[in-house]
């Protein structure tokens, strides 16, 4: 989620005249850590995952399942062992012994979970990440009561809709100000609440989530939401929906939590430097679309089936903090920019790195950014493409400002400026190591769905690090194009089906003397290779080819790519596709989009026994694969 501090979050009309100072401060800070860091070498290729989780309360009686608002109470005694190994070894040095870490999201109803330790650099540590996932799933269950589950899944089918929530409470809360969700499915933290106000203030209305309805046989045409509340008029800007924020044939969302309260997975990698860093971001940007697409588990937003497979722009809807000024709706008087997206999308600008493969065509966007920033960082020896990139995240305002962390020591502290970066949500983030740390130069690589298993998690966590480190080992593999095309193709992967219908443009591993280097391929055709592209696993395949791996390492490792081909070809079905296959299939469905609460209460239970293993599910893990 970001940059988690305690402290007095500072309400934007006190927080926006402090911006500029943070982003001062912030920039400071960045140079300071470059300096200090730009040099070092050799840091090993440690990586670990966060998967994001839902705790979901089942009514057997009344056949219903609601999300439950005791994660923010499991959490507290999740992290209760965590502190406690931690105060041990500042007592005798010695390094904790942790299964997992366990950290707060946006919702009450979520939990993070992340290795105890970052995996090592070795590939047969490959082979532990599904047990490790495993273990993290029966530890939350540990704690749960008999009618509770935890579910792995992109985003909640009702969330908003209904009866969802567990206890319930109405949708009248001052930090939203949602017609459909209340305040109480906000996380605690201080910092949640305040970034859903600030977000709503600083563009001066309701964040406006429009997903296109799926049109079923029985689909009103045009579909016009009866479940909308358009005479409500408790807060100003109930009036939006009516005025034309909500859509014709569109499923109509109105605050922060429809989109940060879904769930992903993340994987972050350590390079050995800061070249190699840049390297991987450039390099895993351009696969970020056709992944998400294998990855797809989010058919279903607030009680309707929608015609997208994905969660991405539902989030990068409900974080725009763009002002009119900035969207380009009034011309510029307060503001400083036309900002032509939401903090929440594909990266803007490639970073390039001693590779030799980088061109300036592939910078192909108008980038928008801070010239001043830009200035003083080409003038304390940053590079222009770094610069550049730095000086564009710097064009945001820092949306949360604790007032006890405005006074910072510059040289030692990154809070301002990751108070910046850590909002800047993009499909893969560059990470600077933290100040006096161990850490070093990392990539999180982000447009991932979250998978209902854990083997399904494990498998694309472990092909991500193969293929990433398949890149390190082979630095003439060349995946650039232009960044507007990555744009275009994470467009595309939002669409229903994508992995089976969608082409992505995509580089052709060896074009022929006068011919574009671009092609348009299907996810198959990059993942399993075509006469036009080599192929993301025969890349892998080809690294594992050139070191040493023990058979039995090699046999389950095989088992995940075998997996992802799979995906790729059709033959495994994308959760997406099964579960919108389960909702059309069940008999209390009507053909007309809407997902009842008994469908989703017999939809979660049929999820969590797929997820522990109770049920097999060959067309969707694969045919001999267990949860």
């Amino acid at each position: 989620m970001g940059l988690l501090s305690l402290g007095t979050p500072l309400p934007w009309d006190q927080a926006k005249n402090l911006a500029h100072e943070v982003r001062r401060h912030g920039i400071e800070q960045f140079l300071h850590i470059w300096r200090n860091t730009k040099d070092r070498q050799k840091d090993r290729l440690l990586w670990g995952d966060e998967i994001e989780y839902m705790l979901i309360s089942l009514d057997h009686k009344n056949r219903r399942a609601r999300l439950s608002q005791r994660g923010h109470e499991l959490l507290s005694t999740l992290q209760l062992e965590e502190s406690e190994q931690l105060k041990l070894a500042g007592q005798t040095g010695e390094k904790p012994d942790l299964e997992a870490l366990w950290r707060p999201e946006f919702g009450r109803y979520m939990i993070e979970g992340t290795p105890g330790h970052p995996y090592n650099s070795t590939v047969f540590e490959l082979t532990t990440v599904e047990a490790n996932m495993k273990r993290r799933r029966e530890i939350v269950a540990g704690l749960m009561k008999d009618d509770e589950m935890i579910l792995s899944i992109g985003s909640y089918p009702q969330l908003g809709s209904g009866d969802f929530l567990e206890p319930p409470h109405k949708a009248n809360g001052r930090f939203s100000r949602s017609l459909f969700l209340p305040d109480e499915v906000i996380n605690p933290h201080p910092r949640f609440r305040t970034l859903a106000s600030n977000i709503r203030e600083r563009r001066e209305s309701k964040v406006q989530i429009n997903m296109p309805v799926f049109h079923d046989l029985n689909t009103p045409q045009p579909f016009i939401d009866p479940s909308i509340p358009y005479n409500r008029n408790l807060f100003p800007g109930d009036k939006e929906a009516k005025e034309g924020a909500a859509l014709p044939d569109h499923i109509y969302m109105d605050a922060m939590g429809f989109g940060m309260g879904c769930c992903c997975l993340q994987i972050t990698l350590q390079a050995p430097n800061v070249d190699q860093a840049r390297r991987l971001y450039d390099q895993l940007a351009t696969v970020g679309a056709v992944m998400m697409s294998l990855s797809a588990s989010s058919p279903i937003f607030r009680g309707y089936l929608a015609d997208v497979d994905c969660r991405w722009n539902v989030i990068a809807a409900a974080v725009d903090d763009r002002t009119p000024e900035e969207r380009g709706e009034r011309p510029l008087a307060k503001d400083r920019f036309v900002i032509p997206k939401s903090r929440y999308g594909t990266i803007d600008t490639f970073l390039g790195s001693d590779d030799g493969l980088f061109k300036p065509e592939y910078n192909d966007l108008d980038l928008v950014y801070d010239r001043d920033i830009y200035r003083h960082l080409v003038s304390n020896d940053i590079d222009e493409l770094l610069a550049k990139h730095i000086a564009h995240l710097f064009i945001r305002d820092p949306l949360v400002i604790f007032e006890e962390l405005l006074d910072q020591d510059d040289a030692v502290s990154a809070d301002h400026f990751e108070n910046i970066q850590s909002t800047n949500w993009q499909n893969v983030r560059f990470k600077p190591p933290p100040p006096n740390s161990p850490i070093g130069w990392r990539v999180e690589f982000r447009p991932l769905e979250v998978q209902l298993t854990d083997f399904e998690n494990a498998a694309f966590s472990v092909f991500t690090v193969l293929l990433a480190r398949a890149l390190l080992a082979f630095p003439d593999i060349n995946l650039y194009i232009p960044v507007t095309k990555m744009d275009i193709n994470m467009e595309r992967a939002h669409s229903r089906d994508a992995v089976l219908h969608e082409r992505f443009f995509f580089r052709r591993s060896c074009p022929a003397e006068n011919e574009d280097y671009l092609a348009e391929l299907s996810a198959n055709e990059i993942i399993s290779g075509s006469a036009e592209f080599i192929g993301l696993v025969p890349i892998v395949q080809m690294y594992l080819d050139s070191i040493s791996v023990a058979d039995v390492v090699r046999r389950r490792i095989e088992k995940y790519i075998l997996f992802v081909r799979g995906r790729a070809n059709g033959s495994i079905m994308t959760a997406a596709a099964w579960i919108r296959s389960f909702v059309q299939s069940h008999p209390a469905y009507k053909f007309d989009s809407t997902v009842s609460s008994e469908i989703n209460y017999d939809l979660a239970v049929a999820l969590d026994n797929i997820a522990n293993g109770r049920h097999p599910a060959p067309e969707l893990l694969g045919a001999g694969n267990a949860a």
